[in-house]
């Protein structure tokens, strides 16, 4: 993880979490303040003090974003990879009803994009250790009509910003030629999405710097957006910071350790 900027042990972990902690709780009331700890971190480490203070106007700008609707933008560049992010198994392995709904989305962006390839990204989130959120999804998009050759799954991340990590490092060790991404969820899962997707680009260039999200499409949640302050756990799971992470966002992952990506 040295690539996100997170090798500082220490004082400059402390710096980094108190800074993305307190944005996370105060929002632009923090800003000074979140800005003055980037600033420290940069002090002791220029590139990731620099890359962390983008990561930040990235934050600022998609806090007020809309999430879109159902399809996509008309006149996409290609290669396109439609990257459908997984939600929480059934305890038999059966999917919910929300990622079904994510699946008609995406189903809805396949046809619409014909020559774009799907990516489904989620792990075993059942009691069924055998079962993945990416496995079902291909397997439900086969059923209705998908060619094989278009599914890719990602079956091992369990957040978010797993998702993230997870499908760069897929995409740019097996299909290199992608450079565009067009993020399915749901509505209240757009702005968490387009963060943390944006942030690891920035974070870890040499990883993901080549894929940009350049469009998304969004399915009804009935929940409000995800607070400013789970954004900041999902950041600090790509810092590196599994600890912190998992205290804050515990009670919304049904998993009791966060594995290292």
């Amino acid at each position: 993880m040295a690539c996100a900027g997170t090798g500082e042990a220490g004082e400059r972990r402390k710096v980094l979490e108190e800074a993305l902690t307190f944005y996370g709780s105060y929002g632009e009331k923090a800003l000074e303040q979140t800005r003055r700890l980037l600033g420290k971190l940069r002090e002791g480490a220029r590139e990731a003090g620099e890359r962390w203070e983008k990561v930040l106007e990235v934050w600022r700008r998609l806090e007020h974003m809309e999430a879109g609707n159902g399809t996509l933008p008309e006149d996409l560049p290609s290669p396109l990879c439609l990257v459908v992010l997984g939600f929480q198994l059934n305890p038999d392995g059966s999917m919910r009803a929300e990622l079904v709904e994510r699946l008609k989305t995406a189903l809805r962006c396949a046809r619409q994009v014909p020559g774009a390839r799907i990516l489904c990204s989620g792990g075993g989130t059942a009691g069924n250790s055998q079962v993945t959120e990416a496995g079902q999804m291909t397997r439900w998009l086969r059923e209705t009509g998908i060619a094989g050759e278009r599914l890719i799954e990602e079956n091992r991340s369990l957040t978010t910003a797993q998702n993230a990590v997870c499908t760069c490092r897929l995409l740019r060790e097996r299909y290199p030629e992608v450079r565009n991404l067009a993020l399915v969820t749901s509505d209240y899962h757009i702005p968490t999405g387009m963060l943390v997707f944006g942030a690891w680009s920035i974070l870890c260039p040499e990883e993901a710097g080549h894929l940009r999200v350049i469009a998304h499409a969004s399915c009804p949640g009935g929940r409000e957006p995800l607070s400013r302050m789970f954004q900041a756990a999902a950041l600090l799971e790509l810092a590196g910071d599994r600890e912190t992470a998992f205290r804050i966002y515990r009670d919304t992952y049904h998993v009791h350790s966060l594995p290292e990506i």
